[in-house]
């Protein structure tokens, strides 16, 4: 960022961001990418899960989100239970502190507003609410930007997402289920707006940094120069399958292992079958707390063909997918990774999102239930997509083109929506950008 200027925008961050997923930071630097490239002068900081990387990796001043350091530990001693709920209290008022200094604050995609995964009301969804509230009391804007939404069925927990989007001053969803679902749940969402996620405005690997990389078992050489990805070699190369610590959803907590294990089981076997046909397998994942699973599939499978990536970022992960013949994922940004390179790839879904991605960028027909694993049904799912790969990467690149126009669109509506006194005779970068964009598309 520019030396701020006297007039300068405060604009603060805010979320999930720093601890350990990776598609929440990637939100996060496309994000910065805007502000940097639209409105340098701005003065941009953080109050996020984990200031520290978040600081050092992005270059802003964090603070963190939670004061009781073991919010999303489970509290079994009175010490801890009294601790969160002195918390609570503090954190309304640090909150309310934090939005009052800024103009402007930007929730950056993530899955906010949905429960999609195990979580409790008073934790990021009472955080976001006070969020809301504090910025509607003192005046601040707050964007939610791309989000994703879901419907859910706790009640406290849909009283606070429900209220939260209500208090926003923007919203939009990276899909239309996300609206539908928030509709559903009472918000007028007659002026939200629809745009791909955000970690489509990120730049995609080059061919040069390709060439850099430690190959994967199997690749045959980097895409060509423009992000196009080269035809799958013969023999086939390797496959990267995206793995998670799945326990289903908030409503799933009874069977959480029950479905686990079945998840698992069925990983298992699906990648045993590969190795078994000489198919290299590179392992990904997409937060720390997935590495169980992967140390799982190490061990049940012990092959020097299945191997696993050290992935720090988006940019890794989308190297890594570029490397590889076909994709297999669960992880919703494991996915956009894959999809943004251009390389065939097969959905494990286990909410709307991933549904309405793969049916975005045209693969709709090569999804499989997370929950019901069946790894014989999967590898035949798995191969009828080879056989389209030359096809289907045709596919990819069409309609990752028509993401990024589309993401364009949406910082010109947010540019209008929180910076109302920006400059906007000053010229715009966006031009540049573009080009930039079409070059890099896969």
């Amino acid at each position: 960022m520019k030396p701020p200027k006297e007039t300068a925008v405060r604009v603060g961050v805010f979320g999930l961001l720093g601890s350990g997923n990776l598609g929440n930071d990637g939100s996060l630097e496309a994000v910065l990418g805007y502000l940097r490239a639209e409105h340098p002068d701005a003065v941009v900081d953080a109050l996020c899960g984990g200031p520290e990387v978040v600081a050092t990796r992005y270059g802003i001043p964090a603070t963190r989100l939670h004061w009781y350091r073991g919010e999303y530990r489970t509290a079994s001693r009175a010490g801890a239970i009294a601790g969160k709920g002195l918390g609570k209290l503090v954190d309304a008022v640090r909150t309310a502190a934090w939005v009052r200094r800024h103009d402007v604050v930007i929730v950056p995609g993530m899955g906010v507003l949905e429960a999609t995964l195990p979580l409790r009301p008073w934790g990021f969804p009472y955080a976001l609410f006070l969020l809301c509230a504090s910025g509607r009391l003192f005046g601040t804007r707050v964007a939610l930007v791309s989000v994703g939404a879901a419907a859910i069925g706790n009640r406290p927990t849909r009283a606070l997402v429900r209220w939260s989007a209500r208090l926003a001053a923007y919203r939009s969803y990276r899909d239309a289920p996300s609206r539908d679902a928030m509709r559903a749940m009472g918000v007028d969402t007659a002026r939200d707006d629809v745009y791909p996620d955000l970690a489509f405005a990120l730049p995609t690997p080059t061919a040069s940094e390709l060439s850099a990389s430690p190959p994967a078992f199997g690749r045959e050489g980097p895409p060509e120069q423009g992000g196009t990805p080269i035809a799958p070699a013969d023999p086939p190369g390797t496959v990267c399958v995206g793995v998670m610590a799945f326990h289903g959803g908030n409503d799933d907590r009874a069977r959480a292992e029950e479905i686990h294990r079945r998840y698992l089981d069925g990983t298992i076997r699906f990648v045993r079958a590969l190795v078994e046909d000489g198919r290299p397998v590179r392992l990904l994942t997409g937060d720390q707390v997935d590495a169980p699973v992967v140390d799982a599939i190490l061990d049940a499978v012990d092959s020097p063909l299945v191997t696993a990536a050290e992935a720090a970022s988006l940019a890794d992960l989308m190297k890594e997918t570029a490397a590889a013949d076909t994709v297999v994922a669960i992880r919703y940004h494991n996915l956009i990774c894959a999809l943004k390179v251009g390389t065939p790839t097969l959905a494990l879904c286990y909410a709307a999102k991933s549904d309405a991605l793969m049916d975005r960028m045209g693969l709709a027909a090569y999804r499989h239930p997370a929950r019901e694993v069946d790894a014989d049904r999967l590898l035949e799912q798995f191969r009828a997509l080879e056989r389209r790969s030359a096809e289907l990467r045709r596919t990819l690149t069409e309609r990752n083109l028509a993401a990024v126009r589309q993401l364009e669109h949406q910082f010109t509506a947010l540019t209008a929506a929180l910076f109302p006194a920006a400059d906007h005779t000053r010229p715009h970068t966006r031009s540049h950008a573009r080009s930039h964009a079409r070059q890099e598309a896969p």
